[in-house]
């Protein structure tokens, strides 16, 4: 597949340098390896290499969408890949699946949703912040994850309007206040998933969910530990992801 202008592009010179840019003939990438003038990488294609003033050269790979996220304008927390990855898998959306989130945030879970109800779903996405939903349409657009995302202000705990909806995600501070709420906006048989940072939350989130008739109700938390790789001396990294927040999953019967 050949680059063209406007595309996005990885440049890959090692795990702690790569650099998510789109191709603009008209710019330069400025690097501590030399200067990479993008009108080079328009006609090559993903997997070939670039070089550098400084005769380094980067590998031209085709982002992923972690690549976006990690690159996404934000100032509160995501939620990490390994989380999102297990939210999706437990919820049992896919394609043409309809979901509402609330805590829009930056966006990166909302992406994460987009991502995989594509091309006939919809993602309802509630943040009480005009700028949130702001900064997170931004986000989308650049990724063009945008058109399967309807952007609301509003408070779940108070009303959702969208009915039948096969699953509600929550990232919240009072996620057991939106459970009512969720009910009454979930299909038979769909699914509840909330993440949240502390145990009290979890315990309050669980308990709402057995007072309004949820089933099947758990509470998990995911460790991710990754490896030096090097003949003779392969160890856990010395740092780790560890504890992000716990996630809460339910069905509604």
């Amino acid at each position: 597949m050949m680059i063209k202008k406007g595309d996005f592009v990885l440049l890959y010179l090692d795990e702690k340098r790569k650099y998510l840019v789109r191709v603009d003939p008209a710019k330069e990438l400025h690097t501590h390896k030399g200067i990479i003038r993008l009108n080079k990488i328009e006609g090559k294609k993903y997997g070939e290499t670039v070089i550098t003033h400084l005769n380094v050269s980067f590998k031209i790979l085709k982002p992923l969408l972690v690549d976006f996220l990690e690159n996404f304008t934000r100032t509160t927390q995501i939620i990490y890949p390994k989380d999102s990855a297990l939210m999706i898998i437990m919820s049992g959306i896919g394609p043409g699946s309809r979901v509402v989130e609330a805590g829009t945030g930056t966006g990166a879970l909302t992406a994460v949703l987009a991502y995989y109800v594509r091309p006939t779903g919809k993602v309802y996405s509630y943040d009480i912040k005009k700028q949130n939903i702001e900064r997170a349409k931004r986000n989308l657009k650049k990724i063009g994850l945008e058109k399967w995302v309807v952007f609301k202000i509003g408070d779940v705990t108070q009303k959702i309007d969208e009915k039948e909806v096969d699953a509600v995600f929550l990232d919240l501070p009072t996620p057991w206040l939106a459970v009512k709420t969720a009910y009454y906006s979930l299909t038979n048989g769909g699914v509840f998933v909330s993440f949240s940072p502390t145990i009290n939350q979890v315990e309050k989130t669980i308990e709402a969910l057995r007072e309004h008739r949820f089933v099947n109700c758990k509470a998990v938390e995911l460790l991710l530990r990754t490896y030096k790789v090097k003949m003779g001396e392969t160890r856990p990294e010395t740092f780790m992801i560890g504890h992000t927040g716990y996630i809460v999953f339910a069905r509604k019967p």
